[in-house]
């Protein structure tokens, strides 16, 4: 037996666990079954409508334009068609958050307010220690004591900080606005004494390496919790206070850490996402009290990047939220100072806005003021105002520009479009390329406004020309890297609308999705009766699993085949098969499933037919009457059957 150690805590809860242990199976079935996967999937992506009772959203796994993630909430299950990956809720927290499946189960039990039971082992440890768990819950730990300590006297200069722009206690609590006090160590050791170690608290960023020991890396400053898209506070932003502060830099920030990537979470982004999926739009400014006061000011879509640069992994978080695709397209609004580091900020931004789809904007506010500083001085109205009155990036770019020139002179516009036409013919789409063009001869004063056009069209086409692909460099025979082993051979994935197999592919499904109408009917059905391999191996493995009449559901159902496929193309399309909605054009009921596994049993007895014939061809009535007799009699009996099984398959499609 090991000697027990300090239990953890979580949010105020004690905690304890079996070394060993493993969490028991009725215990992760109620965690899958009271965590609806629309629920868990909707904190991260933006889902809609996508018929058939599923929903679709841009999937987080992969870079897409057009939705290919679909969830279906009646069997608890997901699956990208895009890339492939597939599952219950507890595999999607697994991937999204790049978790164990011990700490996926752990994570939705909490959120759902489950107490798990473990089974096996001895003794009693802390959680997971040195995971991301522990490091969230120390995040969680941490941003406790920094609100605790903002009431005390000490963070007096803190709340007259947030008080002189404009926030009240209820602002700051709905924030998370903390402060961290002064002395070398009081946080750190307040998480020792929590039960908490020393390599936790450095590995979390949270405590630092000191001449004499482990020190807390913020003091004396105003601190903000900063949560990952799923709610857990992962890091923190620091704002300098006190003149004397050693620390010269305004504001600190978390550093790299296993769940803290600065290029892929925003502050606020909590607060906001909800809106932000609900409008299609996000505001993004510079600030954490810019943040604060465009909420406040009734623009609750706003975020700020933490650190660092707004930039393409920030870009794909949003795209996920907003569902920016061709069909569907988003909006986002960069508030920019209007001095040299903001018009700065709008060139980058316009450099990097080809990859977003989404309409791109920029607000700038009167006298080069942050929102934070507008609402100060003239009121919320004046911050709503400002995102109503944005204007395109493009535009807000190229007018920026041409300030630079004296367009009252011949001479200064044509240097003003010598220095503009090529940034419209970067512009990609088509259309608003000559859009822009257009406007940017009025804009210059140029009177030919077609020969502005043609200058940006044949710019595009020579910026064109010039993007092919440049040819690959071979190495010396000598410095070849040696050939890769030949991976092992998959199956090849059966095409979703393949006319040969979409009726086996369609009792596939109803078979996983509608067990308790499919039944004892399904589970009939003989290995022959699917011809494609990957069919065929998923039909084996819902049959070793208990078959449709098993009494599994949703995914558990799914979750007890999978553990009969083999890793690839089969666990991907058995993952297919549990979200794809079924081809009944009304209600999925017991004559449609019938009449699927009816056609299924008509093709196989077709197979069946087209055998006896051929078998009939070559035997002799003559020298064999008997086997030939026989044969016929089968082949009779076989037509009739067939007959009544199309008629069976016709009405089910009726």
């Amino acid at each position: 037996m090991r000697p027990s150690v300090p239990q953890s805590h979580r949010g105020g809860r004690t905690i304890v666990e079996t070394v060993a242990g493993r969490i028991r199976e009725s215990d992760i079935a109620e965690v899958r079954e009271r965590n609806r996967i629309d629920e868990v999937v909707g904190e991260y992506v933006a889902l809609r409508r996508a018929g058939g009772g599923s929903l679709k959203g841009l999937c987080p796994f992969h870079n897409e334009k057009t939705p290919s993630f679909n969830v279906r909430p009646t069997h608890g299950t997901f699956h990208c068609f895009g890339c492939g990956e597939g599952g219950d809720v507890i595999k999607f927290i697994q991937k999204i958050d790049l978790v164990s499946f011990v700490e996926a189960v752990e994570r939705l039990a909490d959120r759902v307010g489950i107490r798990l039971n473990y089974e096996g082992g001895g003794g009693s440890v802390q959680r997971d220690r040195g995971t991301r768990a522990r490091l969230i819950e120390a995040h969680r730990a941490a941003s406790e004591f920094y609100i605790e300590q903002l009431v005390t006297d000490e963070a007096r200069t803190a709340r007259d900080f947030l008080s002189e722009r404009g926030f009240d206690a209820a602002a700051a609590k709905q924030f998370g606005c903390g402060y961290a006090p002064g002395g070398w160590d009081k946080l750190t050791k307040h998480l020792l004494n929590r039960g908490f170690e020393v390599k936790e608290l450095l590995a979390a960023g949270l405590s630092k390496e000191g001449q004499r020991g482990p020190m807390d890396r913020f003091h004396r400053r105003l601190v903000w919790p900063i949560r990952d898209v799923g709610n857990d506070v992962v890091g923190f932003g620091a704002r300098r206070l006190f003149d004397d502060d050693r620390i010269e830099a305004k504001y600190l920030n978390t550093s790299e850490t296993q769940i803290y990537k600065k290029s892929q979470v925003m502050f606020g982004l909590d607060q906001a996402k909800r809106e932000i999926a609900k409008r299609h739009q996000v505001v993004v400014v510079e600030g954490y009290t810019d943040v604060m006061a465009m909420h406040a000011s009734g623009v609750p879509t706003a975020v700020a990047s933490s650190g660092t640069a707004f930039g393409e992994d920030h870009m794909k978080v949003l795209r996920r939220l907003m569902m920016d695709d061709d069909a569907f397209r988003g909006e986002i609004i960069f508030t920019f100072d209007g001095d040299a580091a903001g018009q700065k900020a709008a060139l980058k931004a316009f450099e990097g806005d080809q990859t977003f789809a989404g309409q791109t904007y920029i607000a700038v506010a009167p006298d080069g003021m942050d929102p934070c500083e507008l609402r100060i001085a003239k009121g919320d109205a004046a911050v709503k105002d400002l995102v109503a009155r944005r204007t395109p990036l493009f535009e807000f770019v190229i007018k920026s520009t041409l300030k630079q020139f004296d367009l009252d002179s011949v001479d200064g516009q044509v240097s003003a479009l010598q220095k503009t036409v090529p940034m419209v013919a970067a512009i990609k789409d088509r259309a608003s390329r000559d859009g822009y063009a257009s406007k940017l001869a009025w804009w210059v004063g140029w009177q030919d406004v077609a020969q502005v056009v043609n200058r940006v069209r044949g710019a595009a086409g020579a910026t064109a020309k010039r993007g092919g692909q440049t040819p690959q460099l071979r190495q010396p025979a000598s410095r070849q890297a040696p050939a890769p082993e030949p991976e092992k051979q998959d199956l090849p994935r059966p095409a979703p609308g393949d006319p040969r197999f979409m009726g086996q592919r369609e009792a596939l499904k109803a078979a996983l999705q509608q067990p308790a109408v499919a039944g004892p009917e399904y589970d009939s059905l003989p290995e022959e009766a699917f011809t494609h391999p990957v069919y065929v191996a998923v039909h084996l493995a819902l049959l070793k699993a208990g078959g449709a009449a098993s009494g599994l559901t949703g995914s558990a159902l799914l979750d007890a085949a999978r553990q009969h496929c083999p890793e690839g193309t089969v666990r991907r399309v058995l993952s297919e098969l549990a979200v794809e909605p079924l081809r009944a054009l009304g209600e999925v009921d017991s004559r449609y499933i019938s009449g699927v596994l009816a056609g299924v049993q008509e093709s196989l007895v077709g197979r069946q037919i087209g055998e006896i014939k051929s078998k009939l061809q070559r035997l002799s009535p003559v020298e064999a009457p008997d086997d030939y007799r026989a044969l016929f009699g089968d082949l009779v009996a076989l037509e009739q059957y067939r007959k009544s099984l199309r008629e069976q398959a016709a009405s089910g499609w009726d």
